[in-house]
């Protein structure tokens, strides 16, 4: 139920399973949880994050965090015991997760719907703020940009029937540079992270936030309020 106002910094960031370009050959959980409480967000969409990590990156941030499990996430032990030490030899085989942290709110309720399982897994997160919208995370199929859109629109149709007719916001990495979608107003993005609203609009234009070596993407945020 929607019980407004709403005025929201959403954060999107791929964070390349805790890598850097070019490559250190080390475990980065710090930096990147250094980097992700230095900024001022309400509500960061994470993908490609080692899914040990939630916890650690929503403490250093004074956050809430929710995950789910994607992809290469079997003997996830020995997968982790690997990617601290190289990170660089065993890359996305070190197992991946979407999380969605959330700062001085609530999260009232979590869903998850699987969106395709080839050539990988990939989901839909979503979660419902205490103060009314639902806030979807998604990372796209990457290299086929006909199942990437697929994933995004099934995305959506997920996420319409969770949020009924309250706001929602639906951002991630969507492995698609100009995505679109029937119904959401795209708010910003950078390269092929976006973030899209409905019920909400934006504040002013996305910025691409300095991350300097961690990851292959830069994280975007964007500023949305109830119109």
């Amino acid at each position: 139920m929607y019980v407004g106002p709403v005025r929201l910094h959403v954060l999107t960031w791929n964070l390349y399973h805790g890598r850097s370009v070019p490559p250190c050959g080390r475990d980065l959980l710090a930096q990147c949880a250094a980097a992700v409480a230095g900024w001022d967000w309400d509500v960061a969409l994470l993908q490609e994050v080692p899914p040990w990590w939630p916890p650690e990156l929503a403490r250093a941030a004074g956050a809430e965090s929710r995950s789910v499990l994607t992809s290469r996430n079997f003997l996830l032990p020995m997968r982790r015991a690997i990617a601290t030490r190289r990170p660089d030899v065993i890359k996305s085989n070190g197992g991946g997760a979407n999380a969605i942290l959330v700062r001085g709110g609530v999260i009232a309720e979590q869903r998850s719907q699987r969106l395709c399982l080839l050539p990988e897994r990939r989901y839909l997160h979503a979660v419902r703020l205490q103060s009314g919208p639902w806030v979807g995370n998604l990372h796209a199929t990457v290299h086929d940009t006909p199942a990437a859109v697929q994933d995004a629109e099934r995305a959506w149709g997920a996420l319409r029937r969770w949020a009924g007719s309250a706001p929602v916001v639906l951002g991630g990495d969507f492995n698609v540079r100009a995505p679109s979608l029937e119904g959401l107003r795209l708010a910003g993005g950078h390269d092929v992270d976006h973030v899209f609203a409905g019920g909400l609009v934006p504040t002013g234009v996305a910025e691409v936030l300095e991350r300097g070596r961690l990851s292959d993407h830069a994280p975007v945020r964007v500023g949305l309020a109830a119109p």
